[in-house]
């Protein structure tokens, strides 16, 4: 178990028992984050000084740096350091800080409730991102001083987090973990979904194919949840830094989450726009750039939305002729984001198979995106890898003014490996299935190309298993080799029969053993 896993079970526990996992969560990567903007302003500070050093010393040097740069030119320090980060935080309200008394439990809750609230005036970014981190709830303790030690156990726990020798997505492995670990079903609740990072790479190096060298990238996830599945990309495209990140979330602590995500990968306020809103009941964004370099989404699975007429008359959904159905919004989340990929783009979402074979409006729905040959490639996932639903996905790839309307078909269904609570991709599959992608042609039980008159001749039925046979024949069963055995151990059978009759035989018969040896004697006669 990593360090980051180590102390989050550690400060889980502390909260495990006063609130559920999906609650506790929100505490727990509130005060990372704030750990995170904290220790990287006591580094700022240092390298303000130092420069960029490959060692760094403890953060009580870095922090009696800061304090003397802070006794000695308080408007000095906030300008610079503001400049750099985008914020400063005071000396007394940094997490080190917080540690501190802690330590010493001389801690008070208000001292961190008003760090968030000074936070918050510092910029739109920062507005509302604690609002979820509620330290006056009676689930922390029944009085203020049951709070004080509750949170005051947390802060210990997580300080002693090295954030920046953490290699990887520290929110996403947070979000990650404390959903594995303590709420398998808290993905599900209020349409959250997060993503495995297995299936983040297979979308993110897809859509990012032909594109690796665009500037600027522009990066659309109109459910984005933590945010995790848009960073991905660039790990894919060589100029990171130009990479546009356009977002939207309807569930106002996800979308807070995501926020965090962002400024944690040290992605710039002006290469961020994300929305907390619904993205089916109104379209967003509308103003410019409204159509992305990819696309990418993971959205609620088969969830309400309004199905109301005036959709009919939707730039985004007008040219199908027909809407998703009130029960099932999977195809809406579909078409909102095809709508919003330009025309050299490319879109990966994640949606349970039943898009691929329902009929009525989402067969009318798959035909006409077939017919423009948009869809252009079908991706079958294993069961059980995503937290809070353990039903097989699929991932569908699309792309606008495509020259043929073929389909390539994989199924990486058996492509995973068991672990405790659910199956996990190994990197072993994900490179199979993109390389897959990239040469487009038909592999014995795993991929086939199908061209527009099969699928036609399926009544566009896009189930994966019409297309790609995975049966597996038994071997053939040699009937004279399986006579010649079967008679060979008769007679095996019958030579120890005798054998064991004859020993019955040569037993010492006596009044009590006489009834016993007989009935013994009757089953072999």
């Amino acid at each position: 178990m990593s360090e980051l896993n180590n102390q989050l079970w550690t400060s889980a526990d502390i909260l495990r028992g006063k609130m559920d996992a999906n609650e506790y969560k929100n505490y727990l990567l509130g005060l990372v984050f704030y750990k995170y903007l904290s220790d990287q302003e006591l580094r700022a500070v240092y390298e303000e000084e130092h420069g960029r050093v490959a060692e760094y010393p403890s953060r009580e040097e870095q922090f009696l740096e800061l304090l003397d740069w802070y006794d000695d030119d308080a408007a000095d320090i906030q300008e610079i350091i503001s400049k750099k980060l985008g914020y400063f935080i005071e000396p007394n309200h940094l997490f080190y800080t917080f540690r501190k008394r802690a330590s010493e439990y001389e801690l008070q809750i208000s001292d961190i409730q008003d760090a968030f609230i000074e936070l918050g005036r510092q910029g739109e970014h920062f507005t509302g991102l604690f609002d979820d981190v509620d330290l006056t709830s009676t689930k922390l303790g029944a009085n203020a001083q049951q709070r004080n030690v509750t949170i005051t156990e947390v802060i210990k726990a997580l300080d002693e987090i090295d954030l920046f020798g953490h290699d990887g997505d520290v929110i996403g492995d947070a979000y990650e973990y404390l959903i594995g670990q303590f709420a398998a079903g808290a993905g599900k609740k209020a349409g959250e979904f997060y993503t495995p990072q297995a299936v983040s790479k297979i979308i993110s190096e897809i859509v990012s194919i032909g594109q690796e060298e665009t500037t600027p990238f522009h990066i659309y996830d109109p459910a984005m949840g933590s945010g995790s599945l848009m960073l991905n990309i660039r790990r894919f495209v060589k100029n990171q830094g130009q990479v546009h990140y356009h977002g939207q979330e309807l569930n106002t602590t996800t979308y807070n989450l995501a926020r965090m995500n962002l400024i944690l990968h040290n992605v710039e306020q002006s290469q961020m726009r994300l929305r907390n809103g619904d993205t089916l009941d109104e379209d967003w964004p509308t103003d410019e750039p409204y159509l992305f370099n990819a696309v990418v989404m993971n959205p609620p699975y088969s969830a309400n939305w309004s199905a109301d007429n005036k959709f009919l008359s939707d730039p985004r959904f007008e040219r199908y002729g027909k809407l998703a159905p009130k029960s099932k919004a999977d195809f809406s989340f579909l078409l909102h984001g095809f709508y919003h990929l330009n025309e050299k783009g490319t879109m990966g979402i994640v949606l349970p198979h039943g898009v691929l074979f329902r009929g009525a409006s989402e067969g009318a729905i798959r035909k006409n995106l077939l017919d423009m040959g948009a869809i252009d490639a079908v991706i079958g996932l294993p069961a059980n890898i995503f937290y809070g639903t353990s039903i097989p996905t699929v991932v569908l790839i699309l792309k606008k003014n495509r020259a043929k309307r073929d389909v390539l078909f994989i199924d990486a269904s058996k492509d995973f490996e068991k672990q405790k609570n659910q199956n996990c991709m190994r990197s072993q599959d994900i490179i199979k299935i993109v390389d897959s992608y990239k040469k487009r042609s038909d592999i014995p039980q795993y991929a086939h190309l199908a061209d527009y008159d099969e699928i036609v001749r399926n009544d566009y039925n896009l189930n994966i298993p019409r297309y790609v046979d995975t049966f597996e024949e038994e071997a053939l069963i040699d009937i004279v080799a399986l006579s010649k055995d079967i008679t060979d151990l008769n007679l095996q059978i019958k030579q120890k029969e005798a054998e064991f009759l004859d020993m019955l035989n040569k037993l010492a018969i006596t009044d009590e053993t006489r009834d016993i040896i007989e009935a013994t004697k009757s089953i072999f006669m």
